[in-house]
């Protein structure tokens, strides 16, 4: 692509520093400058190291964007590229990091700060370091500054982050397996309420819908607009009820990409699939007084059901205590066969109290004198039966 003779490039370049922190600066000595370059900038106490992240008519876009003019006094000034020296600093005071900010979080504990230190940046030449951390509430610590100060030497700024902003500095891997946008691409960090998650038809489960950041998820944000426009042909009512000859239908499950909605019959567990059309079709005609056959043209199972005959009720006529009465049987016969074992009277025994007699030897003389007595009346009662074989006349 060739350009005019007269063009002149954007002067001002987007420089990335440590974590999601991006400035602007203006490129006046018209330095060959490529993304990923390491560039001396200028600050307020000395000069800070940072990399080329954006630069050319992108950037223009980028000011307007973040109501930045071009003539802005708060865009400095970038000095040279990184020389060796730099790089050398630069890794230097990096690697004293994490070292700093162990013993930072300690004074901070033995100071008892409802704070936390989330991390901590040197500027490129270690003549300030920005402490950031997250807070509830506000935090006096202008005796923990003083105290940073007399401990690291250095000037000392602490700025509060949001927890989003924090979660973009320290980075991490999300739950879909990609690092986190808010690391990576995402600049703006957007209000997500649990509507977008509602109008998406997303359970409300808190561990599936937060983020590292313990807020709910950026990305909950991105296709709501196509979600919306969907939702904007669908009846507002969660319990609609489509009456048909058939029956009354009521709403069960709603695709919004699909364009389906799912009704059912009392009495039935069949859901029947509509599409949106068919639907807002149904409703004109039930707000006209009219009812449609069925709720599709050709009549489905649960539909022919509730015209034709009543659906058959498998549940109802099931009670839960239909065995009682047969265990209670039950529990009486095997009672019987135990006690007949044991050879105890059953209760249709003359004897009230259930109890077997002793017998002793009067007792036994007497059942035994019963017992001789019965005979002779039954040898009596047989020749009374005895017919008389004689013939007449004989004595």
């Amino acid at each position: 692509m060739v350009l005019p003779t007269d063009y002149k490039p954007f002067d001002i370049v987007e420089i990335r520093f440590k974590g999601s922190r991006k400035e602007y600066y203006r490129n006046s000595d018209g330095l060959d400058l490529y993304t990923g370059d390491m560039v001396v900038v200028e600050a307020d106490y000395g000069h800070d190291v940072g990399f080329v992240s954006l630069s050319g008519e992108l950037v223009r876009l980028q000011l307007k964007k973040n109501h930045i003019t071009e003539d802005d006094d708060r865009i400095r000034k970038i000095y040279r590229v990184a020389s060796e020296n730099d790089k050398e600093k630069y890794e230097k005071f990096k690697e004293k990091e994490s070292a700093t900010l162990e013993r930072a979080r300690t004074i901070a504990m033995d100071m008892r700060l409802n704070m936390k230190l989330s991390d901590i940046e040197f500027q490129g030449d270690g003549r300030k370091v920005i402490f950031y951390y997250t807070a509830e509430k506000r935090v006096d610590f202008r005796v923990l500054i003083k105290q940073y100060a007399a401990e690291f030497r250095t000037r000392i700024e602490m700025r509060q982050v949001s927890y989003r902003e924090e979660a973009s500095r320290l980075g991490g891997i999300g739950s879909c397996g990609r690092e986190l946008c808010c690391s990576t691409w995402l600049t703006d960090y957007k209000v997500v309420t649990m509507g977008a998650a509602k109008s998406q038809n997303l359970s409300i489960n808190m561990l599936k819908l937060s983020g590292q950041c313990g807020r709910l998820k950026c990305c909950l944000n991105y296709e709501l607009e196509t979600y919306l426009e969907a939702l904007s042909e669908f009846p507002k009512d969660d319990r609609l009820t489509l009456e048909t000859v058939s029956g009354s239908a009521r709403l069960q499950k709603t695709d919004i990409l699909k364009r389906t909605l799912w009704f059912s019959y009392p009495n039935n567990n069949d859901w029947i699939a509509i599409d949106i059309e068919r639907v807002n079709k149904i409703i004109a005609l039930n707000k006209k007084g009219k009812k449609p056959d069925t709720l599709v043209d050709q009549p489905l199972g649960a539909e022919i059901i509730n015209k034709f005959e009543p659906a058959p009720d498998l549940i109802s006529d099931q009670d839960i205590s239909r065995y009682d009465e047969l265990d209670k049987q039950r529990k009486k016969q095997g009672k019987k066969r135990r006690n007949k074992r044991k050879g105890k009277p059953s209760n249709k025994s003359k004897n009230p109290q259930g109890t077997r007699q002793k017998k002793g030897p009067e007792g036994a003389q007497k059942e035994k004198g019963q017992g001789n007595k019965g005979n002779k009346n039954r040898d009596r009662n047989r020749n009374k039966k005895k017919p008389n074989n004689k013939p007449s006349g004989q004595n």
